[in-house]
């Protein structure tokens, strides 16, 4: 009986970072259909049929959990407000696509969490110590980095990706204040205000759909998409986040590697060094972060 106890044990373990890693290769899948398709299709078209695609999958589940909790919704001026930095995001993202290799745009991204250990004490009222501020300051020297400083770090994609990426840190800072929300409703009107944005661009560069494999990726974009969200919702519930969180920066060796077969886009010297500066300031501020909470749950006065 210990023994079956045992196993299953080590399985539930193992479970959680499997399916965050799976998760992580669905986003980044997802990411490199979508900088193929946006190359040949209008931007607000791309991201319509994403979102159609993806309420697909998320009407059902709505249904079943009833649709009145989508009325009954905890703060609806900062759901509104995450609707429209989750829009922004995707639309950002997209654009930037087109124009810089995968890997690059991966990175600005994944610098969002320092910039929500930035913004923390101002908007959540969350103590940063010295250390945090140390790690801060090394991500954003690992974004400058990657920008390559010259006058070439001004152009309009590398403006759109710090922006783009911005913009996610403040989704993520308003998803702080909606903890009590579902999952499923904030997927839902962060896909639905997706969708609705796409709808009033889709008209002003539509293009006719020119192959069936077009057709197969422009759904499997949506569909690909919520499967992530799931596989890495299930993986934060069954593992602790300090296990599987820092797997999510597997997103970047994807990014290199889908960017390579896919577009042709080998990893510049400058994006890696930035990209190990961003990580590794990623995950000590997350580190460092899930270390205090185990002390103020013994020790509520202990310092950073």
């Amino acid at each position: 009986m210990t023994q079956t106890a045992a196993t299953m044990s080590r399985s539930t373990t193992m479970t959680g970072p499997i399916l965050m890693l799976i998760g992580m290769l669905m986003f980044a899948l997802n990411d490199a259909m979508g900088k193929w398709l946006v190359s040949s299709y209008g931007l607000g078209q791309v991201i319509l049929l994403r979102s159609l695609a993806a309420l697909l999958i998320l009407v059902p589940m709505v249904w079943r959990a009833g649709f009145g909790k989508l009325l009954r919704v905890q703060r609806p001026g900062m759901q509104l407000a995450r609707v429209a930095f989750s829009t922004a995001e995707v639309f950002f993202f997209y654009y930037a696509v087109v124009y810089l290799p995968l890997a690059d745009v991966m990175t600005y991204w994944l610098a969002a969490p320092i910039y929500v250990a930035a913004a923390s004490p101002f908007l959540l009222g969350e103590k940063v110590g010295w250390r945090r501020w140390t790690a801060i300051a090394v991500g954003f020297v690992g974004v400058i980095i990657t920008l390559e400083p010259s006058s070439a770090m001004f152009t309009a994609p590398a403006l759109i990706s710090i922006v783009g990426s911005a913009a996610f840190a403040f989704m993520l800072i308003s998803g702080r204040f909606l903890r009590e929300t579902p999952d499923s409703t904030l997927v839902f009107f962060q896909v639905a205000g997706a969708g609705l944005a796409g709808l009033v661009f889709a008209p002003t560069d539509w293009s006719p759909i020119a192959s069936g494999l077009d057709v197969a990726l422009l759904g499997l974009l949506g569909v690909v998409a919520m499967a992530a969200h799931m596989l890495v919702n299930r993986a934060l519930k069954i593992s602790d986040a300090a296990t599987v969180a820092p797997l999510q920066y597997t997103l970047l060796l994807w990014a290199v590697i889908f960017g390579w077969i896919f577009f042709g886009d080998g990893p510049r010297l400058t994006m890696m060094i930035g990209a190990t500066l961003i990580v590794a300031s990623g995950l000590f501020i997350f580190i460092r972060e899930q270390t205090l909470k185990k002390r103020q749950a013994v020790l509520p006065a202990v310092p950073e």
